[in-house]
């Protein structure tokens, strides 16, 4: 059985060029399970066994390898294997493959890839980053709105090996404009009818991409409509390709991690956590450790300000920590729903009143429920019942400021064309220390 194989097997094999063990091998698992069996060699090793399986078996293996075995194999394996393993591979991944590699080596590669594949990786490397363009595929299943389901059916038969997917089938006229799409199952189930033209079962209203649509976009429309796949048309409406629910899934996990990473005062790392150099992570987290040093010095500068107070009413500094911390929290909280609502969709800049009525029954509502409990320890400290008020009053003040300040200041970065998450939750609640500072020695002031 495959999945007991050891990998001094494997190199058994290889050492003894077993071409049907290793062929065998190669196509009796998923792809992917095939890979992890595989994950022990070096990648030269890895790149040999995968001589022994069919062009597009050998790209799907390829595909689940991790970047350093991919980017090892492309840089260092023989130049025309390289270059037909490149050919078998989505031209959308392709294109992010070679993205990785020198410009010298990416022209050597691509001068041996045969012209229509090379016209089609050259064309997706024009479009921008983030954009749908650079994430579609040009492998559609795409046909002419005269073919009947007979004629339909023999011509997808003949594509579909060199299909990424075909949930639907796109029509196009003459001039490769997208007029409609038949599900394949519309399309299988016609099979009784097949002198009826395809044109006759094809929707006409068509959930589509444009090319220099944000990637974003592209991944609420599909999660609404809940699609396997969304064509992607240019500003005339000519078909380019489509995004298939897979590539979709790695940007919501891309822009998911961005976000996070963002949201924890993070500059996004380039490559994962362990491949990212010391150097590079201390830069990528020191930025934004400076940039929020400064809300600290103010924080400082406002507790000297207001020394004099805090000197006279010493109590009042025993419960310093607990007002900070509530503004803090409560704005993080806040920040943090407003800014993953903004990145679904659900959330709009326009939505700004009604987001900041919202926040501010939630925040009085939380304020006065902490409020309650802060009296608590308040009677027990404070000098009188009307200096015990001070620490519920500013509770509900502090909460009430953290709420609306962290719900509303990604909203302003949105509009005026930051990106929400550079809000992060460290800087929010840097804001709302000094808001708790000022709060706090002023409401003592007015009640002592």
């Amino acid at each position: 059985m495959i999945n007991t194989l050891y990998l001094p097997e494997l190199r058994e094999m290889l050492a003894e060029h077993n071409s049907l063990e290793l062929r065998e091998f190669c196509m009796a698992l998923h792809p992917g399970r095939t890979a992890e069996f595989m994950e022990g060699l070096s990648a030269h090793e890895a790149f040999e066994v995968l001589q022994f399986a069919a062009p597009t078996l050998r790209a799907e293996i390829f595909s689940y390898f991790d970047e350093t075995a991919q980017m090892s194999i492309l840089l260092e394996e023989d130049d025309k294997q390289v270059a037909e393993l490149i050919t078998s591979l989505p031209a959308d991944d392709a294109v992010d493959l070679l993205s990785e590699l020198p410009d010298d080596r990416v022209e050597h590669l691509l001068a041996l890839i045969p012209a229509p594949d090379r016209r089609d990786i050259r064309r997706l490397q024009n479009f921008a980053e983030g954009t749908a363009g650079a994430l579609m595929t040009t492998e559609a299943a795409c046909l002419d709105e005269r073919l009947t389901v007979r004629e339909a059916l023999e011509k997808l038969s003949r594509q579909a090996e060199q299909l990424e997917t075909i949930y639907y089938i796109y029509v196009v006229d003459d001039t490769n404009h997208l007029k409609g799409v038949v599900s394949t199952r519309k399309l299988v189930s016609s099979i009784g009818k097949s002198s009826i033209r395809i044109t006759e079962l094809m929707e006409t209203d068509l959930i589509v991409a444009r090319a220099s649509d944000d990637q974003q976009t592209v991944t609420q429309k599909v999660a609404k409509f809940n699609l396997l796949a969304i064509p992607v048309v240019d500003s005339d409406g000519h078909m380019l390709g489509i995004i298939t629910h897979d590539d979709v899934i790695d940007v919501v996990m891309e822009e998911a991690t961005e976000d996070a990473q963002r949201i924890a005062a993070v500059d996004p790392l380039e490559d994962s956590y362990l491949r990212t150099g010391i150097l590079t992570l201390s830069w990528k987290r020191g930025i934004w450790l400076g940039i929020l040093f400064f809300p600290g010095m103010f924080t400082v500068i406002s507790l000297k300000h207001y020394e004099g107070e805090l000197e006279k009413f010493v109590w009042l500094t025993w419960f310093l920590p607990l007002i900070m911390g509530c503004g803090g929290n409560s704005g993080s909280q806040s920040a943090t729903l407003i800014i993953t609502s903004m990145a679904m969709g659900d959330v709009r800049v326009s939505d700004w009143f009604k987001i900041m009525i919202r926040e501010l029954s939630t925040g009085l509502l939380l304020g006065s429920g902490l409020g309650l409990i802060g009296m608590i320890p308040a009677l027990l400290f404070a000098p009188t019942v009307l200096a015990a008020l001070i620490i519920p009053l500013t509770i509900l003040l502090v909460v009430t400021c953290g709420t609306l300040t962290g719900s509303l200041l990604p909203m302003f970065f949105q509009r005026s064309g930051w990106d929400p998450a550079l809000m992060s939750n460290p800087f929010v609640a840097g804001i709302n220390d000094i808001c708790a500072i000022l709060l706090y020695v002023n409401v003592a002031r007015w009640l002592l």
